[in-house]
């Protein structure tokens, strides 16, 4: 059976994945003992890989048992009281968090301290490791919204200042933005700043466009990953015969039917491509 199998040159890690993937790289190869704070990436394959080389995960738990050790501090970014706990325990930090998140925290940090008394609201996922890294920049007063429901409960007579999560929907966002304005009272500032990185918002026309190019979608994804959900369900969306995988293993050779002339693999901002090639490579045994 001819079978064309094409690779979404667009998917993978993002910038801020693989620079601190690359940050722990080095360390490790010079033979550093390196911990660090949380999944390097949502993706359990990649983790487990960077284990076998060395790199120890551990929890905020854990980070006050240590000292005297080296940090990676991962793309998601932290808030300020895990810097200031290193600083005590004499632990080194190797800072990998993303440009783009770096750069929301400072914002809503100067947006705090200009004006502690407004509502600065996080377009997010609540306990996700980056809005509690965003929360923290307002010593834990900015209100996490994940959806049009949870804005109901602001005070519209008050002045809002209203970011996203660098990775949210920029349709979910701008319905944020639709509420709050209609709802907003005369007198109260509402300001609304577009923090969505476009790294990844532009991967769902991308991966939309993509999927709809083939007759079967294999979408290589942690579960774990709430943009590889986001992603999956865009692929989904276009064609029914999309398949949310973790690895090579859990592909059913009983999906590629006489009929399945092509085949698209894809994957989120946290998918290595190396996976990838490893799906690829394990259909064209069987086909």
């Amino acid at each position: 059976m001819n079978l064309t199998i094409e690779i979404d040159e667009g998917s993978g890690f993002c910038f801020g994945v693989t620079t601190a993937i690359k940050k722990a790289e080095e360390e490790l190869a010079n033979g550093n003992a390196l911990y660090c704070l949380g999944d390097i990436v949502h993706n359990g394959m990649e983790v487990e890989r960077l284990h076998e080389q060395g790199l120890v995960t551990i929890n905020h738990d854990d980070l006050r048992q240590l000292h005297d050790v080296k940090v990676l501090l991962r793309a998601h970014g932290e808030p300020p009281e895990t810097y200031a706990l290193a600083q005590q325990n004499n632990i080194e930090i190797i800072d990998a968090t993303c440009p783009v998140v770096l750069a929301l925290q400072r914002r809503i940090k100067r947006q705090y301290d200009t004006a502690p008394d407004a509502q600065i609201v996080i377009f997010g996922k609540r306990g996700h490791a980056e809005v509690l890294g965003l929360v923290g920049q307002t010593a834990g007063k900015a209100i996490v919204v994940e959806k049009v429901e949870d804005v109901e409960r602001l005070d519209f007579s008050r002045d809002i200042y209203l970011y996203s999560q660098t990775t949210k929907s920029l349709d979910g966002f701008h319905r944020v933005i639709d509420y709050i304005q209609q709802h907003i009272e005369e007198g109260a500032t509402f300001r609304s700043f577009d923090t969505i990185c476009r790294q990844v918002a532009n991967r769902m026309p991308n991966i939309a466009a993509f999927a709809s190019r083939h007759d079967l979608v294999l979408f290589v994804s942690g579960r774990k990953s709430s943009n590889g959900k986001v992603l999956f369900n865009e692929c989904r969306s276009v064609n029914v015969r999309s398949y949310q995988i973790e690895s090579a293993d859990e592909i059913d050779m009983a999906w590629f039917t006489d009929d399945v002339h092509t085949v698209g693999i894809c994957g989120a901002t946290s998918t290595p491509k190396w996976l990838m090639e490893q799906c690829k490579e394990r259909i064209a045994q069987y086909k």
